[in-house]
């Protein structure tokens, strides 16, 4: 009976092992992107209501 319980005991220890290095072998979710999405280009109708568009903002730091 010890026999029966010990390879019970074996078959889930194996299972478990098998379940976390699948899990580690997965993917990983991609990333979310934050960047801010493109400027608009300005149409003819603002240009002539407020003149040229400013100059973009200098680069980050």
């Amino acid at each position: 009976m010890s026999s029966s319980v010990s390879s019970a005991v074996r078959l889930a220890l194996a299972g478990l092992v098998a379940a976390s290095l699948a899990a580690c072998a997965s993917a990983p979710a991609a990333q979310p992107d934050f960047s801010p999405p493109p400027r608009r280009p300005v149409d003819a109708k603002t240009q002539l209501e407020y003149g040229n568009p400013p100059a973009p903002p200098p680069g980050r730091y």
